[in-house]
């Protein structure tokens, strides 16, 4: 079957198509077609980061749909055929998403949401988990304000209808040309990304908003939007950088969230609502994975690319 993966660490010149056996589905497992795989600025922390220590060649990607090709023992909730998204760990031993099969749990698994794409399905899964985890780690209840950086983004996006479905208050940033887009997110509130985010923000809501999901990476510098006691979510973890007035560190990790299938329900929920839109910017074949994560890490990409098999 044939597998993006990487040789070494490094640049773009790691990235190596090839072929691999799959092995059979074990009890509580389903095996995949994998028709359409996200590309994530995790696939390219990955190459560049070398964060996996598992033996060399690396498998990325984190989101896949497809087909169920087989099911394992006491599989009951998907059958042979049907049209599934899966949210896949790269850091195991079977590597990640970007593979034309691939075995996955169960709990993993769902049915990509009526009226879409199989690749419009594979940009859902991690950023819909790790939007959803964050926010239920908050502990925020309705009526009460969040606050979401880079706005305009994919993470961001899904942050907001999440955060309105759970009754919360919303503010969000952007450029001025993509005011509407973020409205369109769902966001009462839209401000103008920059140094001024802060101050924008308490202008609004003198006191702070109660809490933060820093897509955007302001890290410490957004603190002064937060009211005394808050929480700021951060998406790629936290050092030891002090807190100030009380404010809550809660980095979000998906690993956590991998075979929470009651959150992938409520994300494709959103979706056959019209409250999440998926977006594909361009279809890729596996050849063109390098291609695709340029493509990403240039910026401004309001979807993901996608690699389809």
């Amino acid at each position: 079957m044939k597998t993006v993966q990487y040789k070494s660490r490094g640049g773009y010149e790691v990235i190596e198509i090839a072929d691999r056996e799959v092995r059979a589905p074990g009890p509580g497992e389903v095996r995949i077609s994998v028709k359409a795989a996200a590309v994530n600025p995790t696939d390219v922390l990955m190459r560049e980061l070398a964060y996996n220590t598992l033996p060399l060649p690396w498998i990325p990607g984190m989101d896949a749909a497809g087909v169920v090709e087989s099911v394992g023992a006491g599989v009951t909730r998907v059958r042979v055929g049907d049209q599934v998204m899966a949210v896949v760990m790269p850091v195991r031993p079977d590597g990640g998403a970007q593979s034309a099969q691939i075995v996955v749990p169960e709990a993993s698994v769902l049915a990509i949401p009526e009226g879409v794409s199989v690749a419009e399905a594979s940009t859902l899964p991690m950023n819909g988990l790790t939007a959803t985890l964050g926010l239920e780690s908050s502990g925020l209840t309705k009526g009460q304000t969040l606050a979401v950086s880079g706005g305009a983004g994919l993470l961001a996006h899904y942050t907001i209808a999440v955060a309105k479905h759970l009754g919360l208050t919303v503010i969000a940033d952007a450029k001025p040309s993509e005011f509407e887009l973020v409205r369109s997110y769902g966001a009462d509130f839209v401000v103008e990304r920059g140094p001024g985010f802060c101050a924008a923000i308490r202008q609004q809501f003198p006191s702070g908003v109660d809490g933060l999901y820093d897509t955007a990476l302001l890290l410490a510098t957004s603190f002064p939007a937060i009211r005394d006691g808050g929480v700021y979510i951060p998406v790629r973890g936290w050092d030891d950088t002090p807190t100030e007035r009380g404010i809550r560190i809660l980095p979000v990790m998906v690993s956590q969230a991998i075979e929470r299938t009651d959150m992938l329900k409520v994300l494709r929920g959103l979706v056959e609502s019209g409250k999440i839109k998926l977006r594909v910017t361009r279809e890729y074949a596996p050849e063109e994975v390098a291609e695709a994560q340029r493509a990403l890490m240039a910026g401004g990409l309001r979807g993901r690319p996608v690699i389809v098999f």
